[in-house]
């Protein structure tokens, strides 16, 4: 469970920006989401780490490759488009909770 939220944290983390994202792009990083979906998981071996839902009805996804430490962040609009985000190397799924601020763990 621990590791889920943890999971779930770094998505909606991440929500704003792809929101802001969502409603931005120009089309250049985005495409319908069975072509993505491909993509993430047959050039990259990425799979979904975790999901959210933005207040625009988006849904943003986590992917990555534990495999590689690859990793992606998507959202996909009411209409099906699905755009880039982010995408970067390292990636690390976290065993436990993180701290609120200012407490030490």
């Amino acid at each position: 469970m621990g590791k889920i939220m943890v999971q779930m944290t770094m998505a909606l983390g991440a929500l704003a920006l792809a929101a802001q994202a969502a409603g931005a792009e120009g089309g250049r990083n985005c495409a319908p989401r069975p072509v993505v979906l491909d993509r993430l998981g047959g050039d990259y071996g990425e799979t979904r780490q975790s999901i959210g839902l933005s207040g625009q009805g988006a849904v943003i996804e986590v992917f990555a490759s534990p495999e590689t430490g690859s990793w992606t962040i998507i959202v996909t609009r009411p209409d099906g488009i699905t755009c880039l985000v982010a995408a970067g190397e390292a990636f690390e799924a976290m065993a436990g909770m993180v701290p609120p601020p200012g407490l030490d763990a």
